[in-house]
This record gives structure tokens, C-alpha cells and sequence, in this order.
């Protein structure tokens, strides 16, 4: 029987009041020698999940409950050997960063903080134009055209209900294993709410929840 494990994620961010390709996420889920055509790939509003079994008999599963809203039909994703990249755009345009990735304050062992995408909030301005998510891993088009850059993996024809995600059917909602999923308050590195070193305001979340579902395939 494979064992199920749950890979280890990384994450940035940059945030704009203004211009919505410089709002976004970076997420990256590291699931290594696990098949396009047999990894699930799932994105709601509030929430990206993954589920995937690997050549090396592991198979790996992970639901995260974002910390505030996303646009799932201009995000991005890059399936490769090693991982699974994601660009998530910020549904609301706001100048601060999310204080976290994830709703919940619970630390997580498994999130962790992408340095090497990680600016600080004053200085992202400063961050060169291939730094932004339009350039990140060679994605290309809008709203996950299947034709366009590398996204030719993506079946964007599956949208609808979003089965398994807070219920019923299809992936399971793995976040109440974990108690809750937990994030980033404050500066990079800081996983838990008491070990926030920058006060940072939290952003109201809206109601209403429109789901897409993104499956990967060969």
C-alpha cells in the first residue's frame, strides 16, 4: 500500500493596489516523480489542492485553505519532474501583503517561506520586471489559456462545483489533519501568530466562493 504524505510547500508573495499581474502568490508544492496525468490539481477561490502518487511508491496530498481570496482563472501552473509551481493572483488589489498564506495562525511544519522569490514588502518595487509572475517559469497567456506558454498540460474545460473541496466527492479535504492549516504572519520565516515581528493588517474576506477545477493530464 502507498503511504501518503504531505509535500512540502513554499511560498512568496508580491501585492499591488493597482496592477493585478504584480498581485499574486508564489506557491510551490514539492512533489517530486509524480505523473501530470495522474496528479489532481485543484483551485478554488480559497483554496489549492493537490493530490499525486509518485514513481517511488509515495503518494502526496496536500489542502490548503488560503488566507483570503484568489482569481483561480488567472493564475498560473507549471508541472515539472520535481515540483508544482504556482502563481496565484490576489483577487483584491491591495498595496499590503497578506499577512499569511494560509487562514488558519496554526504553524505548519510542512510551509515554509521560497527566499529566493521573497522581497520585502517596501522593497518589491525594487525587484527586476523578470521577477514578476507574467515572466515566473515561462507560463504564458491569460486566464489559463491551454495554447498558450506552458500551460498546454491544463485542462481549463473542468470548471464547475469543485467536488472534494469542503465536502462531498473527488479530493479529499485533508486540512483537518493537520487541525487546520497555518501560514506566515509577519516577515518571511515566521510561521506562527506569536512569532509576528511586523504588524500587519489583516484583510477582510469577502463571502461568496466561485470554484474551478484544473486537472492535470498528459
Amino acid at each position: 500500500m502507498s503511504q501518503t504524505l504531505t509535500p512540502e510547500v513554499t511560498w512568496a508573495q508580491r501585492s499591488s493596489d493597482s496592477d493585478p499581474e504584480r498581485n499574486y502568490l508564489y506557491v510551490n508544492i514539492k512533489a517530486a516523480d509524480v505523473p501530470k496525468a495522474d496528479a489532481t490539481l485543484s483551485i478554488t477561490e480559497k483554496n489549492v489542492s493537490f493530490k499525486g502518487p509518485s514513481k517511488k511508491g509515495v503518494t502526496y496530498s496536500v489542502s490548503l485553505d488560503l488566507f483570503a481570496e484568489i482569481d483561480p482563472e488567472n493564475s498560473k501552473v507549471n508541472h515539472t519532474d520535481r515540483d508544482v509551481e504556482l502563481v496565484l493572483r490576489k483577487k483584491e488589489l491591495k498595496e499590503e501583503f497578506w499577512p499569511r498564506l494560509l487562514e488558519s495562525k496554526q504553524k505548519m511544519h510542512f510551509l515554509k517561506t521560497n527566499f529566493d522569490k521573497w522581497v520585502d514588502e517596501d522593497e518589491q518595487d525594487e525587484a527586476g520586471e523578470d521577477d514578476y509572475a507574467n515572466n515566473f517559469g515561462g507560463f504564458g497567456g491569460e486566464g489559463g489559456d491551454p495554447g498558450a506558454g506552458g500551460l498546454g498540460n491544463i485542462d481549463f474545460s473542468k470548471l464547475g462545483g469543485m467536488p472534494g473541496m469542503g465536502g462531498a466527492g473527488g479530493m479529499p479535504d485533508l486540512s483537518a489533519l493537520a487541525g487546520g492549516m497555518g501560514g506566515m504572519p509577519g516577515a518571511p520565516g515566521a510561521e506562527g501568530a506569536e512569532e509576528d515581528d511586523e504588524d500587519l493588517p489583516e484583510l477582510e474576506e469577502a463571502d461568496g466562493q466561485k470554484s474551478t477545477k484544473i486537472q492535470e493530464v498528459s
